[in-house]
């Protein structure tokens, strides 16, 4: 179809287009990865608001899936640098075209610049009185999400960043498809929000949500709120703290998320699409594999 790239032409397009991240000067990469932290964490804020006070898991799921995507959207439209999707360039090592030290040292910087990006909107938000919202039941709910984050059993957290990761790379992989921009939001919007229904873990997405919810936890009347609407014991809130955040919760959800972009979606992709045999295509032409 016109309006569309097939598959493998994406794929080819992504693999060569990691020279260009690759070769990024560490500012310009590190400011585009703060950007795409800051966008995923605006999705994520938005969808604190929308959920914060639907007592039905199933329907404050819904909400807040149908206003996240647009983080996303606004990376693919504008331009940054976002940790899983970058979990796809594993594609360019698998053909040879890039060093694993190479797609790692990318990895890193944009990992790093995700954090600095979200953290930055989770203490906006704070400072903006958004958490204020429903008197103080936004804090408090920042509180809870965060809280049930890092409570996840490693098993659970490395799985479900798994499941999230081929349904974030899979709509990067669909926006590519695309030749125009309502193409790519729609195929972004309706992936997007598949996952963040299902409840999967998105390791930048964490990166606000927690770090959301740690700042309200030290804040008195979001406290007492919390314990007010949810019935749980000032106790529960000892296990959010820096360690789980980091350890217990971005440890197995970011693994997972590499999993998931680079094993179960990226490596397929390239055996299907691009292997031929004992030589891989690029840019259309056929090339021997050592």
């Amino acid at each position: 179809m016109d309006g569309l790239k097939n598959v493998g032409q994406v794929v080819e397009d992504y693999i060569c287009g990691c020279e260009s991240k690759v070769k990024c000067p560490f500012s310009k990469l590190f400011i585009k990865a703060v950007l795409a932290g800051a966008m995923i964490a605006l999705g994520a804020c938005a969808g604190n608001v929308a959920s914060h006070a639907i007592s039905n898991v199933g329907l404050a799921r819904v909400a807040s899936a149908v206003v996240f995507p647009v983080g996303l959207m606004m990376i693919v439209l504008i331009g940054g640098e976002l940790f899983t999707g970058d979990c796809l360039m594993a594609m360019s090592c698998m053909t040879k075209k890039q060093s694993v030290s190479n797609i790692l040292k990318v990895l890193a910087i944009v990992y790093f610049g995700n954090m600095a990006g979200a953290s930055l909107v989770a203490f906006g938000a704070f400072l903006s009185g958004q958490f204020n919202y429903s008197a103080g039941l936004l804090g408090a709910y920042s509180i809870k999400v965060a809280l049930g984050k890092v409570n996840l059993s490693f098993t659970s957290a490395l799985i479900s960043g798994i499941l999230c990761n081929i349904l974030v790379c899979a709509a990067i992989v669909m926006a590519g498809a695309s030749k125009d921009v309502t193409g790519k939001l729609l195929a972004i919007f309706f992936v997007i929000m598949l996952f963040v229904t299902e409840g999967f873990e998105h390791c930048v997405a964490n990166m606000y949500y927690i770090t959301a919810g740690l700042i309200a936890a030290h804040q008195t009347d979001y406290i007492q709120v919390f314990l007010d609407h949810y019935g749980l014991t000032a106790e529960s809130l000892q296990a959010l703290n820096l360690k789980s955040y980091l350890i217990g919760n971005l440890v197995p959800v970011t693994f997972g998320n590499i999993i998931g972009g680079a094993l179960c979606l990226g490596l397929p992709l390239v055996y299907l699409n691009i292997s031929n045999g004992n030589k891989t295509v690029i840019d259309g032409k056929s090339k021997e594999v050592a």
